[in-house]
């Protein structure tokens, strides 16, 4: 699920665009812990699973997720990893199946719902997926929901509910001033709402988080292109654009920028 997000091994951020799926096989879960968070062994192989997902190393992620549930057959984080896994690898029903056992296994692991309800949106089933978001938000002691209501705004987002979107993205913004997904997300909403002077605001408040410009990644940057063309700021214009070109040229956002395709938004999934 690299496309379009960003990956948490603890705070890893693995893709060019800041998606909130989550790595961490330890949650607030007390249900998730109880369900194998004893056996050491299977914690292990699934950071260590989780560890070569994040780096793209699929068939490795899947043999020491498979010696994770060798030890445990009931430890939901690794089954949560097997369904990020086998999504990545378009393996559709298999990651379906390892999300649900994982919620079977611990009903109140936030982030197993969290990882589900990314995958339905990518696969545009987005009140399902807004569902499984809804799920994770519910348990309290879930340590990091702004994650959730970022993707929630994505999904809404994608599903052309600006309303919805922005109220996910504000409460997520509440929870954690920087939450990357979010401030690019309401960037995005503010853009479509015709609001060039907020969205402008918020796109630099989410590129301050990075050293260099051209690391916002090109959804991003497509979108300061934009913004700035529909404030008449040309030379700001020029820069998101030369960015966009030198570092992501094989991007659809730099394909749409040479011919020059200004209507296209891309997708924040």
């Amino acid at each position: 699920m690299k496309q379009g997000g960003s990956i948490w091994l603890g705070l890893l951020v693995l893709s060019l665009l800041p998606g909130c799926v989550s790595t961490q096989p330890s949650s607030g879960s007390s249900e998730a812990r109880r369900s194998g968070g004893e056996n050491l062994s299977a914690r292990l192989h699934t950071e260590l699973g989780a560890g070569y997902y994040a780096r793209g190393q699929y068939a490795v992620a899947l043999q020491e997720l498979r010696i994770a549930l060798d030890a445990d057959k009931s430890y939901a984080p690794a089954y949560s990893i097997l369904g990020l896994v086998h999504a990545e690898l378009r393996e559709d029903k298999p990651a379906e199946e390892h999300f649900k056992r994982s919620i079977e296994l611990a009903p109140d692991y936030s982030e197993a719902h969290n990882n589900f309800g990314l995958f339905l949106c990518q696969r545009g089933r987005a009140a399902e997926g807004l569902q499984r978001f809804e799920a994770a938000l519910s348990n309290p002691l879930y340590p990091t929901p702004e994650k959730a209501l970022a993707n929630a705004g994505n999904c809404a987002l994608e599903n052309g509910n600006l309303g919805q979107a922005e109220l996910y993205f504000v409460r997520a913004l509440k929870r954690m001033s920087n939450q990357s997904t979010a401030l690019l997300g309401m960037a995005e909403v503010h853009y479509r709402q015709g609001r060039w002077l907020a969205a402008r605001s918020v796109l630099r408040q989410f590129s301050a988080q990075f050293a260099d410009i051209s690391d916002m990644g090109p959804q991003a940057l497509w979108l300061g292109v934009r913004a700035e063309r529909q404030l008449g700021d040309r030379e700001a214009e020029a820069n998101y654009g030369s960015q966009l070109r030198r570092r992501y040229p094989e991007s659809m956002q730099a394909q749409w920028l040479i011919s020059g395709q200004y209507d296209q938004a891309g997708s924040l999934l």
